[in-house]
C-alpha cells in the first residue's frame, strides 16, 4: 500500500462562512447553529464558523456574535476559525473567545480595495498589529485572488511571493492560497506550488479553490500530489464572493472527501452525515447544490471494488 494512504488530510468547513455570505434570503441563526451541529456530526473538526464583518456589507453575517457564542458554548471542542478583515474583527472576536483567526488580504490591490476598503500597506499594516496584539491568536493568512482577479485578470506572483515573505517576517507559519473566482488550472496550480515550497519551505500551504470552470478538484488533486495536507470546503459546493463577479461555489466537502476516500487518505469524516447536511441545506438554505455527490450514487451502492488491476488484466 502507498504510505500516501497513511496520510492525514486536514479539511476545514467553509460553509457556515464562504457557504452562506452569498444567499439572498435570511437564514435564522437556529439554523446555521443546526447546520454546523450535522457537520460536526459528520466528523468535521475544524470550521469557518462566521465572518466579523459588516452587516452592511454582508447583512447574511450580521449574526456573526450570537454564532460565534452560540458555537463556543455548545460544541467547546471544534476548532473555531473567523474570518476578520482587520484589527476591529479581531478585536472582536477575541473578546468573544475565538483564538484562530483567518485574516485575508487579496493578491490583486483591486480587488483588496473591493473586498475589504484597504490598500495592501492598510492591510499589512493590521496584519502586523493583529499579530503583536495578539500573540496567542491562531493567524492564518488567507490569500484571494492568487489565481486571477475579475477586475484585472493575472495576478502579480512577485506580490504574492512579497505578501508572503512579510507574513513570514511576523511569525505567519500558515498561508493558505484562494482560487476566489475558480479560475485556476492543475498546470498554474503546479507552478505556483512549485516556486512557493521552494521559496518557503517552512511554511503550512493551504488551499481553497472554487469551482467556476470545474477544476477545483483537479487543482486539489495537483496540491495533494505535492504534499498539500490542508483544504478549504463547503457543504454543498456552496459559496461565492459577493466582491468578486463571475465566482461559483466552493469545491464541495462531501466531493473532496469521497475522492480522498477512493484514494486512500484518511479523514474521519462521514459522507453519508454529509449527505444529511445536504438535506437540511436544501429545506432551509439553498435548493440547488453544486457538489457531484448530491446528486450521485455512493461508490458503496455498486458492487464493484475498484481497485487497480494489473497489467494485462
Amino acid at each position: 500500500m502507498s504510505k500516501i494512504c497513511f496520510q492525514k488530510i486536514r479539511i476545514t468547513e467553509v460553509g457556515p462562512r464562504d457557504g452562506f455570505q452569498n444567499i439572498k434570503h435570511h437564514i435564522a441563526t437556529e439554523i446555521k447553529i443546526k447546520i454546523i451541529k450535522q457537520l460536526i456530526e459528520s466528523g468535521i473538526k475544524k470550521m469557518e464558523i462566521t465572518s466579523m464583518v459588516s452587516p452592511k456589507a454582508i447583512p447574511q453575517l450580521a449574526d456573526s456574535k450570537e454564532v460565534i457564542n452560540e458555537v463556543l458554548t455548545l460544541f467547546p471542542n471544534l476548532i473555531s476559525h473567523v474570518l476578520v478583515p482587520n484589527l476591529k474583527g479581531a478585536q472582536i472576536v477575541y473578546d468573544l473567545g475565538i483564538r484562530h483567526i483567518n485574516y485575508v488580504i487579496s493578491v490583486s490591490p483591486a480587488h483588496n480595495k473591493a473586498n475589504i476598503n484597504r490598500t495592501h500597506e492598510e492591510s499589512i499594516e493590521g496584519m502586523k498589529v493583529i499579530r503583536q496584539d495578539f500573540p496567542d491568536m491562531d493567524f492564518t493568512l488567507s490569500l484571494a485572488t492568487v489565481f486571477g482577479c475579475p477586475f484585472i485578470g493575472a495576478t502579480s506572483l512577485y506580490i504574492l511571493l512579497k505578501l508572503i515573505e512579510q507574513a513570514h517576517q511576523v511569525g505567519i507559519n500558515a498561508i493558505t492560497l484562494c482560487d476566489t473566482i475558480g479560475v485556476a488550472n492543475p498546470a498554474q496550480t503546479q507552478q505556483i506550488l512549485t516556486i512557493l515550497k521552494n521559496e518557503f519551505p517552512d511554511i503550512d500551504i493551504g488551499m481553497h479553490m472554487h469551482n467556476t470552470h470545474g477544476m477545483a478538484l483537479a487543482n486539489m488533486l495537483v496540491g495533494l500530489n505535492n504534499g498539500i495536507s490542508r483544504f478549504e470546503t463547503a457543504i454543498g459546493g456552496l459559496g461565492g464572493c459577493p466582491f468578486a463577479p463571475g465566482a461559483a461555489g466552493n469545491a464541495a466537502t462531501e466531493d473532496l472527501v469521497n475522492m480522498l476516500n477512493r484514494m486512500g487518505y484518511e479523514t474521519d469524516i462521514s459522507i453519508p452525515n454529509l449527505l444529511l447536511c445536504n438535506e437540511t441545506i436544501k429545506q432551509y438554505v439553498e435548493p440547488n447544490l453544486l457538489s457531484s455527490l448530491s446528486k450521485a450514487r455512493l461508490y458503496d451502492e455498486f458492487n464493484f471494488n475498484a481497485k487497480l488491476l494489473p497489467i494485462g488484466e
